[in-house]
């Protein structure tokens, strides 16, 4: 005897509800769906019913998550919506399609390094796939799996902030795929890594300040642990006062970098010269909390940065900072990953590349030199 729909478990019921809406129209690709304590109502269940009905629809591509926003339909059956640009190249075959996950596609950084990798991926006769993890470790790794079961022959990834490295990037390494990991690298895990060299960086950072008189410099970061390219800056900052007789000091290290926090510490520490920030956001910041308390950028106060933004030096104070060679990154990664497509064989790489200090106006001599 076959069961009806009545006989299904509650969870399976919500899931083809939801699958029944979406091939009726009344989903489209890129909805949002009902949310797991919406359909918990309707179907008067637990909340537990419905998020296992959600799951299902994940795990079959149907639907795919964006944390803190909810659940919306994939661009069509088994995607998971992870394609936001492909460059044409039609006599690609599937396995010349290579996957480019980035945390966030907004900024000069991220847009040089689709540059690179685009360049070198067009002349192989292969096609890049975009995908933004939109900063969510949890949605990498739902692209990560979705890429694999488009079949695209390689991978490079550039891992969200707060991890070492999501379990599905681990796996793969071991497993051989060809995958390549933009400025991250695994403690303990030999990976085909490309980055660049954060922890002399920042001593470049560093030394120019001490160089200009400064002692009590600050250090500005999101939290660097399990990011391997903070860790770096943190410990290039440390080096480099210690080598020069400066004692690092934790009272001196900003780890949380909104508005408010950054005023709060420049206001409590008035010894404090200068900052050496580990983003150029963290940077402006010290630079705006700076002029509301009244101290000048960079006769009072000089401030650092690591990484560039355009027309920066247009700004009203055009900032100091440590520039990475972001396009050369991504060819260099492309060329990486081509090759272990062509030879699974090949060992694992790790590249490391310098980097520039570009002096501007927000840095000067310490007050009183």
């Amino acid at each position: 005897m076959t069961k009806s729909r009545r006989d299904e478990p509650m969870y399976a019921q919500i899931h083809d509800y939801i699958l029944d809406g979406i091939q009726a129209g009344e989903w489209k690709a890129g909805d949002r769906l009902p949310s797991e304590n919406e359909l918990a109502a309707r179907f008067g269940v637990s909340r537990i019913t419905s998020k296992k009905a959600m799951e299902k629809l994940v795990e079959e591509g149907i639907a795919y998550r964006m944390q803190g926003k909810g659940s919306f339909v994939s661009a069509s059956p088994g995607s998971g919506k992870p394609v936001l640009y492909a460059s044409p190249t039609p006599a690609a075959d599937r396995n010349g399609l290579v996957a480019l996950i980035l945390p966030r596609v907004d900024n000069r950084f991220t847009s040089n390094l689709l540059k690179g990798v685009e360049a070198v991926l067009d002349e192989a006769g292969c096609r890049v796939l975009l995908c933004s993890a939109h900063d969510s470790p949890e949605r990498e790794r739902l692209l990560l799996a979705e890429a694999i079961r488009l079949g695209v022959g390689g991978i490079i990834v550039y891992p969200a902030n707060g991890e070492g490295y999501n379990e599905e990037i681990l796996r793969l390494t071991l497993e051989g795929f060809p995958i390549v990991v933009i400025d991250r690298y695994l403690k303990g895990v030999e990976t085909n890594c490309v980055c660049s060299d954060h922890r002399d960086g920042a001593r470049q950072a560093v030394e120019h300040l001490l160089e200009l008189g400064h002692r009590r410099i600050a250090f500005a970061s999101t939290r660097p642990e399990g990011t391997t390219s903070l860790e770096d800056r943190l410990a290039g900052y440390e080096e480099a006062l210690s080598e020069r007789g400066v004692l690092p000091d934790r009272g001196n290290m900003l780890f949380d970098t909104n508005e408010d926090t950054v005023l709060a510490f420049l206001r409590e520490r008035p010894e404090t010269t200068a900052v050496f920030a580990t983003h150029y956001v963290i940077g402006l910041r010290f630079i705006a909390a700076a002029r509301r308390l009244g101290r000048r950028v960079p006769k009072d106060l000089s401030v650092v940065c690591f990484d560039d933004y355009e027309y920066s030096d247009l700004s009203a104070v055009p900032p100091t900072c440590i520039v990475q060679q972001e396009e050369r990154i991504g060819r260099e990664a492309a060329s990486l990953a081509l090759a272990r497509m062509r030879n699974r064989a090949l060992p694992r790489s790790k590249l490391v590349l310098p980097t520039e200090l570009v002096v501007r106006a927000s840095t000067a001599p310490a007050p009183n030199q």
